[in-house]
């Protein structure tokens, strides 16, 4: 994640780099870039959950056509989870400016935000691989239970970003965001 916010601080403007040296302006400029290295991350896993989307939009379509019409609203679950999440990541206010306000940054906050960042982009993967999964078993007795865990993994997706949020808003102490919310 570093990378991401040293990648930013480092395409900096010269009048930014110069207006840097006004005391009291860099942290403005560092807060700044903290809201757009945010925005850029959930930019990005946003645009990744969303080809898993439109990869689930092409399993119900081929349950339909092989006759699998009976399993279209489960899959349909997922699909509603995923542009719960997709919709809920991509619009979410940007850099919630108490949390990081540049005065205020606690960096054991900002390190477990990351913390549930990473597990975000890790979780696409498991998505992925879960759509996988039903691609592989259309047509035998898996495709329930495939179906349930990719349901499952949607949820989970939508409770770690609601928990990543209440994290920068302040309400979330010590959640792991490896772990799955009930």
């Amino acid at each position: 994640m570093s990378d991401l916010f040293d990648r930013i601080t480092a395409n900096q403007d010269v009048v930014k780099k110069l207006l840097g040296k006004i005391p009291g302006f860099s942290g403005y400029i560092e807060r700044q870039n903290r809201r757009a290295s945010d925005k850029i991350l959930r930019e990005a896993v946003a645009d990744r959950f969303e080809e898993i989307w439109q990869r689930i939009s092409s399993v119900q379509t081929e349950l339909i056509s092989t006759g699998g019409i009976e399993f279209v609203d489960d899959v349909e679950r997922a699909a509603i989870k995923i542009r719960q999440f997709i919709d809920r990541i991509r619009h979410a206010a940007y850099g919630y400016s108490p949390f990081f306000d540049a005065a205020k940054v606690n960096e054991e906050e900002l390190a477990q935000v990351y913390e549930f960042d990473m597990a975000l982009l890790q979780s696409a993967d498991e998505v992925g691989r879960a759509v996988d999964n039903i691609e592989q078993s259309l047509g035998t007795d898996g495709l329930p239970a495939a179906i349930r865990h990719l349901v499952s993994l949607a949820k989970q997706a939508v409770d770690a970003f609601n928990h990543r949020s209440e994290l920068m808003m302040g309400g979330v102490e010590a959640a792991d965001p490896e772990q799955p919310v009930e």
